[in-house]
Formats: structure tokens, C-alpha cells, sequence
């Protein structure tokens, strides 16, 4: 046990002879701040006695860039914070919803909000933690859902189509004016990402039209259909390229065709043949020029290509007519929110196989049966406590526990 007659922050006042005896004698340069003895925290102002040469510390720690994942410092002359983007908490902004992922079966997890997830299920998987196994024999299409992300299937590399294929499939619009306006029906490319240049194949719909474009390496090849008759139920596509020669029927319109140009005549495409949509997150990197924005909202089914006149058709896939792997896909005409059930008011949203609830305000959880608490960040008012302080619930209502050289009653003092 030590007993001090005095404690001395930076330096020791000494006398001369001291310095003459043991050399000359450097005090502390820099900043101190919570400074505890024992259990009892000093006030390291307050509490002095005495002092010489002694300012207010400004430490600019946004200099060091301390906030994880896009956050912003933010900082005055005492304190500072981290100002995190939506989906991120913590001190550092270093803490996501996803984090401790609650989907299963390799589903994508997506934070819908600071506490929930919504689990986008990979193709033959369906419900709120993706836990259902589901057949699919006619795949149904959400197009691109509200987190930016495509329904699709992908199935392996169609082989022997550098120089002669035909496709035949059907289709079941949603009804949805946004499922005619710049929907990807299929792709294939060069190096799968579409980059300008490569060769590619691909099929959509846009302003009510089907669009049918392949390009060998020379230039863009691409056909337009006439506006498709709404009045029908399913829609019917056969289509085919013979070297540069390529060829598209729809329904009971008149075959057009179109020739590419310059002189090379063979399609090298290498990636998976993706139907619906795409793997990326929204297909930005599809091809330059005739470009889809959305995925495909609706069904697609009887896909069958050959690669020879003297072949039968066949299904996509290895085995024939399995896919690789896909997401948010479902059974057509099947809701999964028909097994779903939102409680206090929250609505049961669907995209394809992927099912979650959106709950009403003041409501979270995966069925929308959790308050949401004064201090959650959700919460409508939000509380009033300041950046760097705690929000506390209490009882009727709640109260902010304050930082080092803060008070008030929301912490906005110095």
C-alpha cells in the first residue's frame, strides 16, 4: 500500500538543485482525460489545487478515421461520434444486422432494418428463415425487389452454341405495368459480367415489345417484335441463329430476322445461362446498348434449346432441367403468403419464394410481434439523448446517461 501526499499530472514542480543533480527534467505533452484512482474517478479540472501551462484538450481523432463501414466522425472540441449509415450500430458503426445471420440453407441475408433481416431464398427453398423445401416446375419471377436485388436461375454453360442454337420457352406476365417496360427474359456472356465488347446473347422485354439481341464480337444484332396481345394468357417465343444469321418468332407474329455485322460468324459464350435475372446485385453489368434494368416479373416455363437441326430439344441445366443455384424463385401461382401470418397490423410482403412481414411503426420481429423500444433507433418520435450519450428505457419513458463533460437532461450541455 503507497500513501500519497500529493498526485502530479505532467510534470513535478522541482527546484533548481534538483535539476542540477539528476539533468533536466521533461513533463508530459499531450492530453489526459478520465483519470481514476483506485475505484473514484477524478475531476481532473475540478479538483486541482494547482496548475501551470494547462488548456483545454482538442484531440482531432477524426484524423484517424475511426468509423467502420461508410460512418462519418464527427467531432467538437471535447467529444465526438460516429454518425452510421442505415443498417449499421455501434460506437464505430462496426456492428450489422446481418451479422449474426439468421437465414438458412445459403440464403442471402439483407438487414431490413437495424434489428431484422429478411432472408432471400435460394432457389427450392421458401418462408421467413428459408426452412421450407418447395417444388418448382414452373418458375415464378418478383423482377427486381425493393432491396435491389433480381429473382433468377442459373443453370451451367450451354455448350455448342458458337454457331447455331434454338430456344423455345413460354411465358405468364404479372400484372404489373412495370413487368412490359425493361425486363430481362434470359443471358448468356462472354465472361458472364456483359462487359462492352464481349459476346453475349440475351432476351426481354421493353415498352410492351420482345427484344432478342446477340453479338459475336463485331457488332450488336438485335430484333423487336411487334407489341405483344396482352389479351392472351401465355406468350410463346421461338428464336434461333444460324452464323450471323438469327431469327425471332412471337406468338402468332410474322418471323423476323437480322443479320450481324462484320465477318465473324461464332458466339463464344463461356458463363451460365441465366434465367429471369441476375446473380449481381441489380444486373448492372449487363451489355451496353440494348441494356435491361429490371428482371423478369411473371412466369417462364418449357425452356428447351438444341444446338443442331439434327437434335431434339432439351431443357437447360446439368442434370437436364436443373438449375445451379438461383434466388427468391418460386412455384407459379403459388403465394408462400398464404402460410404466413403478419400479426398487429403488419402486411406480408412476397417476391417469388422470398416471404416477410412489414410491420406497422412501433412493431418489429419476423411476424411483427416485438414493441419497438424509446431508444431503438425505429422508434417514432426518436428519443432526444445526444450523439456520445446512452439512451435508457425506463418504466414511462426513458433517460440519457451522459459522457464525460456532458450534462442535461438529453446530454446537451457542456
Amino acid at each position: 500500500q503507497i500513501t500519497f501526499g500529493s498526485i502530479f499530472l505532467g510534470k513535478v514542480p522541482v527546484h533548481e538543485e534538483v535539476h542540477r543533480c539528476a539533468g533536466q527534467i521533461y513533463g508530459y505533452k499531450g492530453c489526459i482525460r478520465d483519470f481514476q484512482v483506485n475505484h473514484k474517478e477524478l475531476f481532473i479540472i475540478d479538483e486541482a489545487l494547482e496548475g501551470r501551462n494547462v488548456e483545454n484538450c482538442n484531440v482531432p481523432i477524426c484524423d484517424y478515421r475511426p468509423c467502420h463501414n461508410g460512418g462519418t466522425c464527427i467531432s467538437d472540441e471535447e467529444n465526438w461520434y460516429c454518425e452510421c449509415p442505415k443498417l449499421y450500430t455501434g460506437k464505430l458503426c462496426q456492428f450489422a444486422t446481418c451479422d449474426e445471420n439468421p437465414c438458412g440453407n445459403g440464403a442471402t441475408c439483407f438487414p431490413k432494418s437495424r434489428r431484422d433481416v429478411v432472408c432471400l431464398c435460394p432457389y427450392g427453398r421458401s418462408g421467413i428463415l428459408c426452412s421450407d423445401a418447395i417444388n418448382i416446375t414452373q418458375p415464378s419471377f418478383s423482377g427486381t425487389d425493393v432491396f435491389g436485388y433480381t429473382s433468377f436461375l442459373a443453370y451451367s454453360t450451354i455448350p455448342n452454341i458458337t454457331f447455331y442454337y434454338e430456344f423455345r420457352l413460354k411465358f405468364q406476365l404479372a400484372n404489373y405495368h412495370s413487368a412490359l417496360q425493361d425486363n430481362l427474359i434470359f443471358f448468356t456472356g462472354q465472361k458472364g459480367q456483359g462487359l462492352n465488347g464481349d459476346d453475349f446473347l440475351e432476351l426481354g422485354l421493353r415498352n410492351g415489345r420482345v427484344v432478342y439481341s446477340y453479338n459475336l464480337g463485331s457488332g450488336t444484332a438485335t430484333i423487336i417484335s411487334k407489341p405483344l396481345d396482352l389479351t392472351l394468357n401465355v406468350h410463346v417465343i421461338h428464336l434461333g441463329r444460324n452464323l450471323q444469321k438469327g431469327w425471332l418468332k412471337v406468338d402468332d407474329q410474322k418471323n423476323k430476322t437480322v443479320t450481324s455485322s462484320g465477318r465473324l460468324v461464332g458466339l463464344n459464350v463461356f458463363s451460365q445461362f441465366y434465367l429471369g435475372g441476375y446473380r449481381e446485385y441489380t444486373p448492372e453489368l449487363l451489355p451496353k446498348g440494348p441494356r435491361f434494368k429490371n428482371g423478369f416479373q411473371g412466369c417462364i416455363f418449357d425452356v428447351q434449346v438444341r444446338t443442331s437441326l439434327n437434335q431434339g430439344f432439351k431443357s437447360p441445366g446439368t442434370p437436364e432441367g436443373h438449375p445451379n443455384s438461383g434466388r427468391s424463385v418460386g412455384q407459379c401461382k403459388d403465394s408462400p403468403c398464404s402460410l404466413i401470418k403478419c400479426r398487429n397490423g403488419g402486411k406480408c410482403i412476397e417476391t417469388g419464394s422470398t416471404v416477410y412481414c412489414e410491420c406497422l411503426t412501433g412493431w418489429k420481429g419476423a411476424f411483427c410481434t416485438e414493441t419497438v423500444s424509446v431508444c431503438e433507433p425505429e422508434h417514432d418520435p426518436p428519443h432526444l439523448c445526444q450523439q456520445g450519450s446512452t439512451c435508457v428505457p425506463l418504466p414511462n419513458g426513458y433517460t440519457c446517461h451522459c459522457p464525460l463533460g456532458t450534462t442535461g437532461t438529453y446530454c446537451e450541455q457542456g
